[in-house]
C-alpha cells in the first residue's frame, strides 16, 4: 500500500509517499480501506512540529478519514467487514489502509459522499463541540468567532445560526461578504479594533468568544466578555510562521495562555477553557480547564468521549440530511499529491475541505 510520510519537520517539501505492506489490526482494532482522508491546517502544524502531542518523525499525517472496514482484529464485536466508517485519527490517515480502534470509529451511511462526510468528522465536530460541549451556548447568546471565514469558523457560523445565536466574526475585508452570507456580523480585523467594536454592542460585550489562534489575541478576547462569559481557546495557530514551527510564537502562546488563565482565575464572573478534539481518543474529557469555574468532568457518572463522538456525529448527520449545514469540498486529489494539497492549504488558495483520495 501507499502512505504519506513526514521524515523530518518542515514545510510541504518534507512530505513523501512510500510503499509498504498492508498493516494488520491488533486487539480492538479494525483495518480500514481509506476512501477519503482530510488535509487540514492541523496537518500543517503536525508537519511543522508545532502541534501539541505531535509524534516524532517518521510518521504519517492525516487527522481524519472515511473508509470501509476490511478486517477485524481480536475482540471487535460492534463493526462488521464491509461497514463504512469515519474515524478521528489525529495522525496516520493519509494512507491507503489504516488500523483504527473500533471504539473510535463511527458508522457512516453509504448513500452520502465520503468526502462531504469527512467534514463532519473533524471540522464540524470541532465546531459543534466548541459550541455545545464546552461553551454550552444558549439560544439568544452573542458569540464572537475569530477566523470566521476559515474552515472551522464557517462551520461554527452555520451551527450557530441553527442554534439561534447572535454571531460576530473577525475576518479580512475580502471575506466579509462570505461571513455575512452565513448570518454573522463581520469585523475586519485589519482595519477595525474588534475590542472597541464588540464593547459598543448592547450589553457591552459577548457571552462567548471562540479563539483558534491563541497568544495575545486570547488576552484581548477576554476583555470583551460580559459577566458570565466564556472564552474557549481551541488552537495555537500563532505558533507557526511561514509553514514552520515558531519558537517565538510558542513562547508568546504559553506566556499569554498562562496569563489569561490567571486572569480568569481571579475573575469570578468569567471563565476560560481550552478544547482539544484529540482527547476524544480514549480520554474522559476533552474540555481542558484553564481557570475559573471550568473543570474536568468527573471520572464516574459522565459519558465517555467515544460515546460523545458518536452522539455528536449522529446529530451532525441529521443536520446534513436536513440541509441545515453545507460542508464544502474544495478539491479532491490523489494520495500521491499530498505535497500539493499542503501547498494549497498554506496559500489559502482554496475554500472548503481539501481531500486526499487513495
Amino acid at each position: 500500500m501507499k502512505r504519506v510520510v513526514v521524515d523530518h519537520f518542515g514545510g510541504p517539501e518534507v512530505l513523501r509517499v512510500v510503499e509498504e505492506d498492508d498493516p494488520r489490526p491488533g486487539p480492538g482494532e479494525v483495518l480500514v480501506r481509506v476512501l477519503a482522508a482530510g488535509v487540514s491546517y492541523t496537518d500543517a502544524m503536525l508537519r511543522a512540529g508545532s502541534y501539541l502531542g505531535v509524534p516524532n518523525p517518521p510518521f504519517t499525517p492525516g487527522y481524519e478519514l472515511v473508509g470501509v472496514v476490511e478486517e477485524l482484529g481480536p475482540g471487535c464485536t460492534r463493526l462488521r467487514v464491509g461497514d463504512r466508517v469515519g474515524a478521528l485519527t489525529v495522525w496516520g490517515a493519509d494512507a491507503e489502509r489504516v488500523c483504527v480502534p473500533e471504539t473510535g470509529a463511527v458508522e457512516v451511511p453509504e448513500d452520502l459522499d465520503p468526502a462531504e462526510v469527512l467534514n463532519l468528522v473533524f471540522i464540524y465536530m470541532t465546531a459543534y463541540q466548541l459550541l455545545h460541549r464546552t461553551a454550552k451556548v444558549k439560544p439568544g447568546e452573542a458569540v464572537l468567532v475569530h477566523g470566521a471565514a476559515g474552515r472551522v469558523g464557517t462551520a461554527v457560523l452555520e451551527l450557530g445560526r441553527v442554534a439561534g445565536l447572535h454571531l460576530y466574526g473577525t475576518c479580512s475585508a475580502r471575506d466579509r461578504a462570505a461571513v455575512e452570507r452565513l448570518g454573522a456580523v463581520a469585523i475586519d480585523y485589519r482595519n477595525e479594533d474588534f475590542v472597541t467594536r464588540v464593547r459598543a454592542l448592547p450589553g457591552k460585550g459577548v457571552d462567548v468568544v471562540l479563539d483558534g489562534l491563541g497568544g495575545k489575541l486570547s488576552l484581548r478576547s477576554f476583555r470583551v466578555l460580559r459577566p458570565g462569559g466564556r472564552l474557549v481557546v481551541y488552537g495555537h495557530s500563532a505558533t507557526v510562521a511561514h509553514g514552520r514551527k515558531s519558537w517565538r510564537g510558542w513562547a508568546v502562546w504559553y506566556a499569554t495562555t498562562v496569563l489569561v488563565g490567571l486572569w480568569g482565575l481571579v475573575d469570578p464572573r468569567r471563565r476560560v477553557s481550552a478544547y482539544r478534539i484529540q482527547r476524544l481518543r480514549g480520554h474522559r474529557h476533552q474540555a481542558l480547564p484553564i481557570s475559573g469555574r471550568s473543570r474536568p468532568l468527573p471520572v464516574g457518572g459522565e459519558p465517555r468521549d467515544p460515546e460523545w463522538f458518536r452522539e455528536d456525529f449522529g446529530a451532525l448527520l441529521e443536520l446534513l440530511r436536513r440541509g441545515d449545514i453545507h460542508p464544502v469540498v474544495a478539491e479532491r486529489l490523489p494520495l500521491t499529491e499530498a505535497r500539493r494539497a499542503h501547498e494549497m492549504l498554506e496559500s489559502s488558495a482554496s475554500k472548503g475541505k481539501l481531500v486526499l483520495v487513495p
